[in-house]
């Protein structure tokens, strides 16, 4: 029988796996990779088996982390094509340049791939709720698999996640919640969240997940290079593998699975890895380049690609420093500017349209070409990671559309459902008075009924800033909900009026509004208010009965 275990990557530890994992239980080491016996693998029988599997991932069960073959929570995932690249690698002056076309995914990402093998795990293991920190494509996803799995995922996203995402998350029926903070405190509030609730943590299983799940796209990667080079049932690695980096996990995945091919014979030598990140959030390029095995946490991320705003790479960074050391390999910081371009240059060369962070993974390989690293024979594979679902406004121009409105319809009012959880953890002091500021008339309401069909409030409404801060000195609410968009008197002179005034400035502020800040508004806002939440849809019942809890 398949026999599974998880090895720590700092002590090696070995424990089996099982729903309790949340990390090493001797060093508290939160990433664990999967080892299994390949001793007993026939690897001239296994290859004929997988000539006859179906064209997934799990064409490779073997060697990933599930007993019973029959929990595979499965979308038609995996056995993505690896596309040559014919005008981008003439200009580039590569003669064997590929594309590994992981927007061909399920849900257009190579997240898919991480989502089937944590689902299909968690399902094995009898686990039913999840809690998951995500940048996007995780969430959407593990919200996929999870809905086919019948396993209820809550989804916590940084502010700068695009808004798009975490729609497609919700529209999965993932709980979504939206945090003003950096994607590190975003880990830090889900891990919290799930602690308090009882709820399982995506984490010690995602690093298994992630890293299990990323190797089968190496086995892909050496078998398809196999056919192209006519090698028949020799397969072949990639000189160079090139992944745009957030947490490491992608290509310590990737390199674990040509390392398994190594030792099986199936592939000649290990290929170098090209880690790729944005020169606003690059802790992994700044410690390599300066030698240094341990990444410096980077605080405050400057980058707009938030799928990349990883600013504590951890362990991680360690792992493909090791491998870069032993089997070579690039660490490459590009602008949001260069991979934005790098973006449209892919699109326009290849037809291929590809998410902000593979075209960092472009950029970079530009970089690494015209540095000489990469030479012009050398056989290079990009993980085109996912596709431009919600196009950045950087990627193209302002004018790039005729608009054409013939509607005057008035839009209906909308509560918001992001970043409630956060609210929950910030709101410690017990709220009963509420002042709700807000021009809408219809929203302001709505705010109110909502309020106080789920507890015992007393609930206040201003219909301009000026009312509201006569209402707010009259009543002394704890908690204030103001829009920033108001005739007269708007949110930010109002808040402004509230944080200044010594007799006003112990009151909890929560800003609710469409607006689309500027940088320095925003920022400005981070430093006065409690909560900042965007307008988005129907509030969800069960994070407000939540909500109502905290308040009592």
């Amino acid at each position: 029988m398949k026999h599974v275990e998880l090895e720590c990557i700092n002590c090696h530890t070995r424990i089996p796996l099982s729903k309790t994992v949340a990390g090493c239980p001797s060093c508290g080491e939160v990433i664990l990779e999967a080892r299994y016996d390949l001793s007993t693998i026939d690897v001239v029988q296994w290859l004929r088996d997988m000539e006859n599997r179906p064209h997934s991932l799990w064409r490779f069960h073997e060697v990933l982390p599930i007993l019973n073959t029959e929990h595979i929570v499965s979308l038609g995932e995996g056995d993505t094509p690896l596309i040559q690249s014919r005008a981008l690698a003439a200009s580039l002056g590569l003669k064997h340049l590929y594309i590994k076309d992981e927007r061909q995914g399920p849900t257009a990402s190579f997240k898919d791939r991480q989502a089937t093998v944590a689902m299909s795990t968690l399902k094995e293991l009898g686990v039913e709720e999840i809690v998951v920190a995500s940048t996007g494509n995780v969430a959407i996803s593990y919200g996929a698999y999870g809905a086919r799995a019948g396993i209820k995922v809550w989804a916590f996203f940084p502010s700068l996640t695009p808004a798009e995402k975490m729609r497609e998350a919700a529209l999965y029926g993932v709980e979504v919640i939206k945090v003003t903070g950096t994607y590190d405190q975003t880990k830090e509030l889900a891990a919290r969240f799930a602690k308090r609730q009882g709820l399982f943590l995506d984490r010690g299983i995602k690093s298994v997940a992630a890293i299990e799940a990323m190797k089968t796209m190496a086995y892909e990667i050496a078998e398809q290079l196999g056919h192209i080079f006519n090698q028949g049932r020799r397969w072949r690695s990639p000189d160079w593998f090139i992944q745009g980096v957030s947490g490491g996990m992608g290509p310590i995945g990737a390199g674990k699975g040509f390392k398994e091919m190594f030792d099986f014979g199936l592939i000649d030598q290990m290929p170098k890895l090209a880690i790729v990140q944005s020169s606003g959030c690059a802790p992994m390029v700044e410690a390599y380049q300066r030698g240094q095995r341990i990444a410096t946490p980077v605080e405050d991320p400057q980058t707009v690609i938030a799928t990349l705003a990883t600013g504590n790479p951890g362990r991680a960074y360690e792992l493909l420093f090791d491998y870069a050391k032993e089997h070579g390999g690039a660490f490459v910081g590009v602008s949001d500017e260069e991979a934005f371009n790098a973006t449209r240059i892919v699109a326009r060369s290849d037809g291929i349209s590809v998410e902000p962070a593979a075209g960092v993974a472009f950029a970079g390989l530009f970089k690494l070409v015209q540095d000489g690293v990469i030479k012009p024979n050398d056989v290079v594979v990009v993980n085109c990671s996912g596709h431009t679902m919600a196009v950045e406004l950087q990627i193209l121009e302002e004018d790039w559309q005729r608009h054409l409105d013939v509607s005057n319809r008035a839009h209906s009012p909308t509560m918001p459902q992001e970043g409630l959880i956060s609210a929950i953890e910030q709101m410690d002091r017990q709220v009963k008075r509420i002042a709700v500021i807000e021009d809408n008339v219809d929203a302001a309401r709505l705010v109110k009924r909502v309020l106080e069909a789920r507890g015992a409030y007393e609930v206040h409404l201003a219909h301009d800033g000026e009312s509201g801060l006569e209402l707010v000195r009259r009543i002394r609410p704890e908690l204030v909900i103001t829009d920033l968009m108001m005739p007269g008197v708007d949110g930010f002179t109002l808040i402004s009026t509230l944080t200044t005034d010594p007799t006003l400035n112990d009151m909890q502020i929560v800003v609710v509004t469409a607006k689309e800040l500027t940088a320095r508004e925003r920022a400005w806002l981070k430093d006065q208010v409690d909560l900042l939440l965007q307008k988005g849809s129907a509030i969800d019942e069960d994070l407000v009965e939540m909500l109502v809890e905290k308040f009592e």
